[in-house]
């Protein structure tokens, strides 16, 4: 097998059970209780809380997943709809990140490219 082949090994010790909890309108909310290896409650570590859920854009629909703290399901659902205006402006604020890293690329073609020598012709590089 390839060394640059990913290694697909589950830590023993980061498990966690997962629930589902939605309201099948707007999002939905992932409870993910940490248990052992055995498959028992580990007290030892946090409950989680994952929120999910999209926008309709012009490209399509857009999905939004954000972690979100709480301390229970109530406060996870009262949470929910900031932590999803932060994610929508953090995921905003990154495609507007890669429009300009796009819009300020140069296509160049590469050295001996313009029937020179060197490198055959029609190959394009972005820098």
């Amino acid at each position: 097998m390839s060394s640059q082949m990913p290694e697909f090994k589950m830590e023993a010790n980061d498990l966690y059970v997962e629930e589902t909890i939605t309201d099948r309108r707007v999002g939905t909310i992932r409870r993910l209780q940490p248990v052992t290896i055995e498959g028992q409650p580990d007290p030892a570590r946090p409950i989680l809380f994952v929120g999910q859920t999209q926008i309709v854009t012009p490209m399509g629909a857009l999905p939004l997943t954000f972690e979100i703290a709480a301390a229970d399901l109530r406060e996870a659902l009262e949470k929910f709809p900031a932590e999803a205006q932060k994610a929508l402006e953090e995921t905003a604020r990154e495609l507007q990140e890669m429009r300009r890293e796009q819009a300020s690329s140069i296509v160049v073609p590469e050295p001996g490219g313009m029937g020179g020598l060197g490198a055959p012709a029609g190959r394009i590089q972005l820098r």
